[in-house]
């Protein structure tokens, strides 16, 4: 089965249209042999996202950078795929580093990268999101040390419990909700236990009255403090959520929440709290040293939805730098860059231009299942984005697609819009920009659909199935997705 199932997969990936992103991770089984799975995400002819398992191989030690290379660069060539690679999304190893240098410097030899492989290593974001939070938490505020100590006294003991029951029923709070713990190696359980708090902080009141022996009860200001770094952390949990999603949406998705993060964070450098200051400084280092160049690919992914084009990223580089800033003249300049790469290089097949545009109602759909997914903190900066007008783009002569579709009205931004569907009804009047979309709106930004596969091997590893041959653990692992039509399920 999987032999055959590959020689499909295979004509899928050959006969895509644009350009191939991937995803990879590492895994060790409960036998200590060394996986790697390697996941293509590609969009098709139909223009639709697809997502495939391509390989979950033996990798024997060492996981150096140039072991990584050898390793990946070979199943690229047993796939033949090494001409349609456009971005390999990683997570934060050292290794890493060193294996895309030496990837982008082999797939070079051919001419066959994008932009010179200026866009091929996208760190994966989910993981850069934890470093930068659980670095900002590394000096704890006393407040929430205290939220701890009242959560652990109300788990300490079963007459603790019924006490703290009687507090919520005199409180006419739900004991239903979950009072949560934290686990200080995981930054998100912090953040839902001080949600849990806050929830119950009347009954927290309530049963300091009622108990002597509970004296852990953050007082008023400290209650203030614990709100205050709850709903800074809040913005850091959305964007979590949405990037550690097995299933992808498009990664015009992507740069609304990154530019929410990095405002919360700029904004938290100039608060009156010391703490607050302190956390967000910290933050501040470890997103310059992850993220600084990370709005140039993303940047452009959100230009190419019609919701929000060049205004958005001139309204979000407004914000953060000022107006006329370096920052925005750099991903306007690679902007035009690489879409005349795509105009000239015949990346996108010649269709004429002149062609009547297709209407866009087909890819607007008020049940549109790819509609934003934002959070409250980025919804807030996207009602100020309503307000703001463009001046890029006006009166120019002699007008390329880019020009002729950044020109045109946005749609309304709170339209439930398929961007995927909206490409599609557009590709004859922009092939060149259609084309450059197609692949852009594929990166993926997280590893997510790598790592979702060691779940997998983590159930086939048992103690009876072990010592499986790592050739039929692939084909295992590749054909339950595949099956499954790449959904992960």
């Amino acid at each position: 089965m999987h032999k055959n199932e590959c020689n499909r997969i295979a004509q899928e990936m050959h006969s895509c249209p644009g350009k191939i992103c991937f995803t990879s991770d590492l895994w060790t089984s409960i036998a200590t042999d060394g996986y790697i799975c390697l996941t293509a995400h590609f969009i098709d002819s139909n223009w639709v996202l697809q997502k495939r398992i391509i390989n979950f191989s033996y990798m024997p030690p060492p996981h150096s950078g140039i072991a990584l290379c050898d390793k990946i660069n070979s199943l690229f060539n047993v796939w033949g795929i090494q001409r349609k690679v456009f971005t390999i999304t990683l997570d934060n190893a050292v290794a890493n580093d060193v294996f895309v240098g030496l990837l982008r410097d082999q797939l070079g030899l051919n001419c066959s990268l994008v932009s010179g492989g200026e866009f091929l290593h996208v760190r994966c974001c989910a993981h850069i999101l934890n470093l930068i939070v659980q670095e900002g938490l590394k000096r704890i505020d006393s407040s929430v040390d205290k939220i701890r100590e009242c959560v652990k006294y109300m788990k300490g003991s079963q007459v603790r419990k019924q006490r703290f029951i009687e507090s919520i029923t005199q409180t006419s709070l739900d004991s239903k909700k979950s009072l949560r713990q934290d686990v200080s190696t995981r930054w998100n359980s912090t953040y839902l236990m001080l949600s849990s708090a806050m929830y119950y902080r009347r009954a927290f009141n309530h049963l300091r009255l009622a108990d002597t022996n509970f004296t852990h009860c953050p007082s008023v200001d400290e209650w203030g403090q614990v709100e205050k770094i709850f709903k800074f952390l809040e913005v850091f949990y959305e964007t979590t959520t949405l990037f550690s999603g097995v299933k992808y949406p498009t990664a015009n998705l992507y740069f609304p929440h990154i530019f929410t993060v990095q405002l919360t964070i700029s904004q938290a450098l100039q608060s009156s709290d010391d703490f607050m200051r302190s956390m967000a400084n910290r933050m501040f280092h470890k997103f310059d040293k992850y993220w600084k160049d990370y709005n140039i690919l993303f940047a452009i992914a959100v230009i190419v939805d019609p919701r929000f084009k060049m205004q958005f990223v001139e309204f979000c580089y407004n914000k953060l730098y000022g107006h006329g800033s370096n920052e925005l003249s750099l991903v306007r300049s690679k902007l035009v860059s690489l879409f005349e790469e795509y105009m000239h290089t015949g990346i996108a097949s010649k269709v004429s231009t002149s062609s009547a545009s297709s209407s866009t109602h087909s890819a607007i759909d008020d049940n549109a299942s790819l509609s934003l997914n934002l959070g409250s903190g980025c919804m807030d900066v996207l009602k100020e984005f309503d307000t703001f007008q463009s001046l890029e783009f006006i009166g120019r002569a002699q007008k390329s697609q880019l020009e002729l579709y950044l020109e045109e009205p946005t749609i309304d931004r709170i339209t439930k819009l398929d961007v995927l569907v909206f490409w599609k009804a557009h590709q004859f009047r922009y092939p060149d920009l259609a084309q450059m979309a197609r692949d852009i709106l594929s990166v993926p930004i997280s590893t997510v659909a790598s790592e979702s596969a060691f779940s997998t091997g983590d159930r086939i590893f048992d103690q009876y199935r072990s010592a499986m041959k790592p050739d039929v653990v692939e084909a295992l692992i590749c054909c339950r997705d595949w099956l499954a039509g790449g959904k992960g399920k």
